[in-house]
Parts: structure tokens; sequence; C-alpha cells
């Protein structure tokens, strides 16, 4: 395998291209469930609109225009979020072989995200708009690298893009570039990139990108903000006790991030790496002002923001240049050796098959385990058991549940979808004795057996308070993909005609 990958510049994305098609094929052999996140991405793709809920919509667009072509799939879920890793790690390798010098520490620097957990599991498992975040950082770190070291029209352009993307990704990739520009003022040379002309080209692309949003965000700040600022300071006391939780949180996340790549850097590297750590040049320099940056705004955050909870991924936007900032420091102490490319490899090469091995065998062993994820979750079969036993196809489909909302409009695709979660999404719907609306819950031991109250003040609302006779509650108890025979999961649901006229 190391003389595969030196035998190419471009080997490396090749094996990459490899894995990523093994991750979408494991999970097309997995049952048509879908995941927390993956649910939400079936039913935004409904409509497409400037913002959506606290999260931006650049991964809700790519995702839209994917179902346009496609039609709502797993494989339409699963493609879109491999080929954005994909080209994430593409640009990562692009930007590492801007900086580095040395082609084993460039191939190691990019097979070297696969050792933070993540973006080497969780963003395989089940993350959307984290999974952009990674394109967007990876994208500007190539464009900015490439404008400091050589600027062209082009990078800068590409600099903007990706800082349009990453702000439309998440809101707190705009520490990113804040960072990068002070971080650049300190550097007398680099200080002129920041008074070419060409910087309007970054200023011009970002903004077409962001405009949109912007315009939706003025009016709907509340509703974007809300859940982010309860996240943040959920069960806040004291203010020391909080800014101490603040700041314990942050280095919990660090760590969290950061580990797993630190210990296997110093496995591969052993006393080389202690030796880098002491050496440096102006890129390892240019980094760690960015990372002091980002960590001062953070805990600015903390002290007067109230940021008590922290969490890992929501660095993605610093951290991610951890391997890359690792191997700088390497080749600045002059610690490279043809030996270190050979130990790293197994590495990557194990998670490469225990990533898709683990996604596959936690949905398949969950017979033997008793541990149902939400992919033994048997939607598919509830949806034929409605088609069977009813004969009758629903003008709209109404719950409360997100998640269950995405796993509906997957199983039924020519059916809007609609939860109240999302108000903004207010389909025409012709709702007759001949195509009523269908509602569905989740069943709950010990509850009475009727249609929640919250669905049924929805329904009143979509047929304009004009509801026939009571619903009569039917429920569906039907075996879990992959499950033991005793095990069922329950469906409740009941059809609601409007009244007659």
């Amino acid at each position: 395998m190391t003389r595969f990958l030196r035998a190419s510049p471009n080997a490396v994305f090749l094996l990459l291209a490899g894995y990523f098609l093994l991750n979408l094929l494991v999970r097309l052999a997995m049952p048509d469930s879908l995941e927390r996140d993956e649910a939400q991405q079936i039913l935004l793709s409904q409509w497409l609109a400037a913002g959506y809920d606290t999260q931006p919509p650049f991964y809700n667009w790519l995702q839209y225009a994917v179902i346009k072509v496609t039609g709502p799939s797993v494989f339409a879920i699963s493609f879109l979020k491999n080929l954005v890793l994909f080209l994430a790690y593409f640009f990562y390798g692009l930007a590492a072989r801007t900086v580095l010098k040395d082609r084993d520490l460039a191939i190691i620097a990019t097979l070297a995200l696969l050792t933070v957990p993540q973006i080497a599991f969780e963003a395989q498992r089940d993350l959307t708009h984290t999974v952009a975040v990674i394109f967007a950082t990876s994208l500007f770190f190539y464009g900015f690298f490439r404008t400091l070291a050589a600027p062209t029209a082009a990078s800068y352009l590409l600099t903007g893009l990706a800082i349009g993307i990453g702000l439309i990704s998440k809101y707190n990739f705009a520490l990113l570039p804040a960072a990068a520009l002070l971080s650049v003022l300190l550097d007398r040379e680099w200080r002129s990139r920041l008074f070419d002309w060409r910087l309007l080209l970054t200023i011009a692309a970002s903004a077409a990108i962001v405009a949109p949003h912007v315009l939706w965000l003025a009016d709907h700040l509340g509703l974007a903000t809300e859940r982010t600022m309860e996240k943040l300071s959920e069960g806040t006391t004291g203010l020391s006790s909080r800014i101490g939780g603040g700041f314990a949180s942050l280095a919990l996340a660090i760590l969290s991030f950061s580990s797993v790549t630190v210990i296997v850097f110093a496995a591969v590297f052993r006393e080389s790496l202690w030796k880098a750590l002491s050496h440096g040049n102006r890129w390892t320099a240019l980094i760690e002002r960015m990372m002091v940056v980002f960590l001062l705004a953070l805990s600015l955050l903390i002290v007067f923001g109230g940021a008590e909870h922290i969490k890992d991924r929501w660095l993605t936007p610093l951290l991610l240049i951890l391997p890359l900032y690792l191997c700088l420091k390497v080749e600045a102490a002059g610690g490279q050796d043809a030996l270190h490319l050979k130990r790293f490899l197994p590495v990557p090469l194990i998670v490469m098959l225990a990533v898709p091995a683990i996604l596959f065998g936690r949905v398949a062993m969950a017979g033997l385990t008793g541990d149902y994820q939400k992919l033994n979750v048997p939607y598919a079969a509830f949806a034929a058991h409605v088609r069977a036993t009813d004969h009758i196809v629903p003008a709209a489909i109404l719950t409360t549940d997100t998640h269950l909302a995405g796993n509906l409009r997957l199983q039924f695709p020519e059916v809007p979808v609609v939860s109240n979660s999302y108000s903004g999404f207010a389909p025409k719907m012709a709702i007759s004795h001949q195509s009523p609306l269908l509602l569905v819950w989740r069943f709950e031991p010990g509850a009475e057996p009727a249609a929640p109250a919250d669905l049924l003040t929805e329904a009143e609302r979509l047929l304009d308070g004009a509801i026939g006779t009571s619903p009569i509650v039917h429920t569906a108890e039907l075996p879990y993909h992959y499950g033991r025979a005793q095990d069922v999961y329950t469906f409740s649901y009941a059809w609601v005609y409007p009244a007659a006229e």
C-alpha cells in the first residue's frame, strides 16, 4: 500500500474514493429506515427555502437538488454525504500539498482525518450540517493557503466561495475566517494580501452566497438562534459555576476531538514528534495564531455569552487543521522519515474497514444484543401494512415527530408529509373522503388509545376546523429489522375525514 500511495500524487484520493464508495454500498445494504438527521433531510427536501430552522441551509439545498433528480431515497442521502466527505478530504489533501514539501507527510495529513472520531465515525453515522462544515473548512484552508503562498484571482475567489459556503453550513464557521484575518494582519509580508484588489472577489463571492439566507435571517433571528442558545446554556446556575462549567466543557471537547489523533501521531513519529513541538515556521505560526484567536472568541462566549455546554463537533472549524499542523511541525523540525508512512498506514486502513463494519454490525446484531437502533425500526413494513389493510392513498400525512415524518416521507414519496415543527411548508392538500388525512404517531405503552391532542389540533387547522367523526385509532405491531421474533415496534395511526357538507 505504501508503494501504491507513493506511485502517484493522486493515489491517496483513489484510496479515499474507494473507501467512500464502500460506505455508500454498506448504507444501501442496511434497512431503508433513517437516522435522525437523515430523516430531517428527507422531510425538508419537500420544499426549497432560504432558511428552515436553527441550522443554516447549505446542506439542505444540496440534498434538495439531489432528491429532485433521484427522488427521496436512502441512495440520495448516502450518495450526497459520501460525495461531500470525499470532497472534504480531497481539498484537505490539496491544502496539505500547498504547505508541505514532503509527499509522505501530505499523505499522512490527509489520511489522518480518519483518526478524528467526529469525522471518521460520527459524520458517517448521522451528521449533515457538520459534514457541510467539514467540507467548507477544508475548502477554506485550501483557498486560504493558496492565496498566501501564490495569490491569484482564482485563489481569492475560491476563498470567498469557501467562506460563503461555510457561513451557510454552520454559524460557528464565522470564527474561522475572522481568526484567519486577524492572524494574517500580524504577519508583515502576508498582510499585503489583505490590501490586494482581488480581495474584492473574496468579498463578492461570499456575499453572493450568503445573501439569500441573511435576508431570511433578518426576519427569523429568534428561530435561528433560540435553540442554539438553549443548548449552550442549559442548566445554568451561578456565574462562577457557569463559567467553570463552560471552560470544563471546552477542555473536554478539545480532548475528545484531538486525543486519538495526538496518540496516533505520538505512536508513529515517536521522539520526532516531541522534538518537533519546539520547532515551527510561518505556517505553524499562522495556525497557532488562528487557534489562539478562535479559542479566545470561545472564551468570551463562555464568560459573556452564557455558553456552558461546548460540544466537540462545534470545534470542527478550529481543530480540523490539527493533523496538518502536526505534520508541519514535524517537517519544520526535519524529523520526517520514510518509515513514518509505513508505520502510519495500518491506522487509516483499519479505520476504513472498522467504520462500515461497526455501522452495519450495530444494526445487524441488534437482535442478539437487544439494543435496537433507529435503522431497526420497520417503517417500510408499516407503510406496507397501511396500504394492504386500508387500501387508501392519503392526501397528506401529519405527525409532530420530525424523525417519524422524514421516515414516512421516504415510504410515501408521492404524499406530502407535514410536521408542525416546520410551518413554512404548507402544501396544497385535496383532503376528501376518498383521500383523507393520515395521522401517525409512536405508540406509548399505557397511553390513552386516542389520537394526541396536538395532532388533532393541527388536523383541525389543516381542514379549517371541519373534522368529521372522531377518528378511529389503529395500531400496527411489526417486527424490527434484524430483531428477535418476540420483539415488535408499535405504530399508532388514524384516518381523519372532512366533515360532511
